[in-house]
C-alpha cells in the first residue's frame, strides 16, 4: 500500500466531514493548513499502530475532529505563541534559560501563592518553571502526584483550573514558561475510566490490560523488572471487584494503560491538549520507557512507544505548535537519545550526566564521566538537554557498563559502591543519602537526598567542621557550576540554590514513610530564606554564587545554542569541554572533582584558538606558557583574552 497516495484519501474524505461552519476564516485556514502539513505523517504513524483494525478510519476521523476541537478553544493569546514560537523553534537553546522544578504545596502553599513568588522566580533568573503533579490525585498515597485521577482537575488543596491558568498567563507576561506533566503511561484506579472498568463497562475495561487468571502476567513477568520492589512485588495488582489482574507497573494504584486500543490513544491526546490549553509550554513525557507493551520482551523502549510519541507531536504540530515535549527516559543511554529528535521529543532530561557527575565526587575521578559523555552527549543540533544534578525522583546509577568495562569498572560492583558511598556507609564518605527502591532479591537500590546533605553540607555542619563546610559549598556550586555551562536547559530543583538540608519529617507521616523520596522533597520555609541571606552561612555562600554562575552565562552567547565538544585530559580528576557558537564564540571549561590541586595542561587552551585566557567566574588570567594550578573543587569557565 503506498500510504502517502493512501493519506492524501483520507484527508480529503476527512475534510469533507469536518464541521467548520462556526470558525472565523483565519482560523480555519491556520487549521487546515498545519493539518495539510502534517497529516501524512501523522496518517503513517497512526497507521503502523492501528491500521490492522477493522475501525481504523473511525478514530483517524474522531481524532482530527478532536484536534479541530481543541484549535477551536486555543485561546487567541496561545495562538500568538504558537506563531513566535513556529518563527523561532529554538527558542529554548537561548542563553538566558533557566529551569527550575517545584512542588507547588511545599514552594508556595497553592497556585494562588505561585503568583506571589514569580518575583522571586524573577531575581533567580529562572525562565522555565516545571510544576511537580498538580492534578487531582487519590488521597494519602499518589506516588507523589503521578497516580492521576482527572487530567482537568487541579487538585483541590492547590486551588482550581481557573488558578492554573491565570498563573500559566502570569508567567508567561513575566518571561517564564510553565511546564507540566503529561502522565500517559498510567492513570490512577480512581480515574473515571479506572471506576467504569470497575463496574463492569467493558469499553473502559479495554482501556486497560486486565486479565482473568495469572497465565498471561505470569509469561510477561518473565521479562519485566520490579521498579518498587519495597513497596509491593511484581508488576500485576488483583482487583477483587473486577475479579481480574491490573497491569500496575509502578504501584498498585497506577493501572497501565492500553494503547494497543487507538481508543485510549484519541483521548489521551484530548487529556494532552486540554494540558496545552491551560497555558503551559512544555510538557514532561512521564515514564514513556513503557508505554508500549510487547509479550517476551521487557516493555521498555519499544519501536511503538517511538511512533506513539511522534504522534502525540504531530497531534500537537496541528493544533497547539507552541508546546515541545520533554523526555523522561531513565533508561540505558543509549536508549535515551532516541526519543531525542525535532519529530518526537525536543527536549530530554539528561540523567548520564547526572548520575556521573556524583560519581566523579565519590571517586574524585572523571573517567568514566569523560568517555561516557563523548560516546552519548551529542544529540540533534535543534535539540537540547535538561541538564540536572538532583530531582524530585531517586538517583539511579544510569550508566554504560560497556564503557565502564573498557575501564576497568565492573558496573555491578560499581553501583554497589556508589549506594554504599551516598547512603553514607562507605568508610570516609561525606554523604548523608537515603537508600531508595531496595530490591531484596538483587541488593540494589538507588539513592535520596538533597543536593546540599548529598554534598557534605549535612555531615559539616553536624561536624561543626569548616574545611568540610568549604568543601561542601565547593561541591554544590562545581556541579551547579557544569550544568550551567555545558549546553542546554539547566534545571534547578526548588531549594538547591539555598542549600536546604534532608528533611527527614516525612517518617513520621504514614502516607510518606514507606517512600524515602520525601527526604529531598523539602518546604520552602522563611527559615530558609533566611539562612541564604545570613552574612557568611554556607547557605549564602551557595546562593550567591549560584547567582553570579546564572548571571555571567546570561551575558554569553556561547552559553546558548552551540556545540559541545568533551575533552580529554592530563588528569584523571578534572574534567574538560569546549563550546563554540556559529558566530565563532568560544569557552573552554575545567573543573577539578578532588580536594588536592590539579596541574592543567596549558594545551587545552587550543581550543579557545588563543594563548591567553581569561575566567569568567574570577576574572583570573592564564596563559599558556604558564603553570596552571586549579584549586580543590574550583571550575574556571574560560574565553579567549587574545589572538593566539
Amino acid at each position: 500500500m503506498n500510504l502517502t497516495l493512501e493519506s492524501r484519501k483520507s484527508l480529503a474524505r476527512i475534510k469533507q466531514q469536518l464541521k467548520l461552519d462556526n470558525i472565523k476564516e483565519k482560523d480555519r485556514q491556520l487549521f487546515l493548513s498545519r493539518l495539510d502539513d502534517h497529516f501524512t505523517d501523522l496518517f503513517v504513524l497512526m497507521f503502523e499502530l492501528y491500521g490492522h483494525r477493522y475501525d481504523f478510519y473511525f478514530h483517524l476521523q474522531q481524532l482530527i475532529n478532536n484536534l479541530l476541537l481543541a484549535h477551536r478553544q486555543r485561546s487567541p493569546a496561545l495562538k500568538r505563541l504558537d506563531k513566535q514560537r513556529l518563527s523561532r523553534p529554538d527558542w529554548y537553546q537561548d542563553p538566558g534559560m533557566l529551569g527550575m522544578a517545584c512542588y507547588v504545596d511545599l514552594f508556595a502553599g497553592d497556585l494562588k501563592g505561585m503568583l506571589d513568588k514569580i518575583p522571586y522566580l524573577q531575581s533567580l533568573g529562572v525562565t522555565y518553571l516545571h510544576l511537580m503533579p498538580l492534578y487531582d490525585a487519590p488521597k494519602g498515597d499518589s506516588d507523589g502526584g503521578y497516580a492521576v485521577s482527572d487530567y482537568r482537575k487541579v487538585n483541590d488543596e492547590l486551588g482550581s483550573m481557573e488558578d492554573l491558568r491565570t498563573l500559566a498567563d502570569s508567567l508567561r507576561k513575566a518571561g517564564i514558561s510553565l511546564v507540566l506533566d503529561f502522565v500517559f503511561n498510567h492513570t490512577s484506579d480512581e480515574h473515571r475510566w479506572a471506576l467504569a472498568a470497575k463496574d463492569g463497562d467493558t469499553e473502559y475495561q479495554d482501556y486497560y490490560y486486565l486479565f482473568d487468571d495469572r497465565s498471561l502476567p505470569d509469561a510477561y513477568e518473565q521479562n519485566l523488572r520490579e521498579i518498587f520492589p519495597q513497596v509491593r512485588r511484581g508488576s500485576f495488582t488483583f482487583n477483587e471487584q473486577m475479579d481480574k489482574w491490573v497491569w500496575t507497573t509502578f504501584n498498585s494504584f497506577q493501572w497501565d494503560l492500553n494503547y494497543a486500543n487507538p481508543a485510549v490513544f484519541n483521548a489521551i491526546c484530548d487529556e494532552m491538549l486540554f494540558l496545552a490549553n491551560t497555558g503551559c509550554e512544555a510538557l514532561r513525557l512521564d515514564a514513556l520507557a513503557f508505554i508500549w507493551k510487547e509479550m517476551g520482551t521487557n516493555c521498555e523502549n519499544r519501536p511503538k512507544a517511538h511512533s506513539l510519541i511522534r504522534a502525540f507531536n504531530a497531534c500537537l504540530q496541528i493544533a497547539a505548535p507552541a508546546v515541545v515535549f520533554k523526555s523522561e527516559a531513565i533508561v540505558h543511554p543509549d536508549e535515551v537519545v532516541r526519543y531525542i529528535d525535532p519529530g518526537e521529543c525536543q527536549l530530554s532530561y539528561n540523567p548520564l550526566l547526572m548520575a556521573l557527575l556524583w560519581n566523579s565526587l565519590a571517586t574524585r575521578k572523571t573517567r568514566l564521566l569523560t568517555e561516557s559523555l563523548q560516546k552519548s552527549f551529542a544529540i540533534h543540533p535543534d535539540c537540547s538537554w535538561v541538564n540536572y544534578v538532583r530531582c524530585h525522583d531517586d538517583i539511579g546509577w544510569t550508566f554504560d557498563d560497556a564503557v565502564a568495562g573498557a575501564l576497568g569498572i565492573n558496573g555491578y560492583d560499581h553501583r554497589h559502591f556508589l549506594n554504599q558511598f551516598y547512603t553514607g556507609q562507605f568508610e570516609g564518605s561525606f554523604a548523608r543519602g537515603v537508600a531508595f527502591g531496595a530490591n531484596p532479591s538483587t541488593g540494589d537500590c538507588r539513592v535520596c537526598g538533597s543536593l546540599a546533605s548529598l554534598a557534605g553540607l549535612e555531615q559539616a555542619l553536624l561536624q561543626q567542621d569548616s574545611l568540610l563546610t568549604d568543601n561542601a559549598v565547593k561541591r554544590i556550586l562545581l556541579l551547579h557550576g557544569i550544568i550551567l555551562s555545558i549546553g542546554g536547559i539547566p534545571l534547578i530543583y526548588a531549594g538547591d540554590e539555598l542549600a536546604l538540608l534532608n528533611d527527614y519529617q516525612y517518617r513520621q507521616d504514614d502516607h510518606k514513610a514507606h517512600d524515602d523520596r520525601w527526604v529531598h522533597r523539602i518546604p520552602l520555609t522563611s527559615e530558609g530564606l533566611g539562612q541564604a541571606n545570613e552574612q557568611g552561612s554556607p547557605q549564602q555562600r551557595v546562593n550567591r554564587g549560584l547567582l553570579s554562575m546564572i548571571g555571567c552565562r546570561q551575558s554569553h552567547g556561547v552559553f546558548g545554542r552551540a556545540e559541545t565538544q568533551i575533552l580529554t585530559t592530563n588528569s584523571a580528576h578534572l574534567f574538560a569541554f569546549s563550546r563554540q557558537n556559529e558566530e565563532g564564540e568560544r569557552l573552554l571549561v575545567v573543573a577539578n572533582f578532588s580536594e588536592a590541586a590539579q596541574e592543567l595542561d596549558g594545551r587545552l587552551l587550543d581550543h579557545l584558538a588563543a594563548s591567553r585566557a581569561v575566567d569568567l567566574l574570577s576574572a583570573r588570567q592564564l596563559h599558556q606558557d604558564q603553570r596552571l594550578i586549579l584549586t580543590p573543587y574550583e571550575m574556571l569557565w574560560l574565553v579567549a583574552d587574545e589572538p593566539a
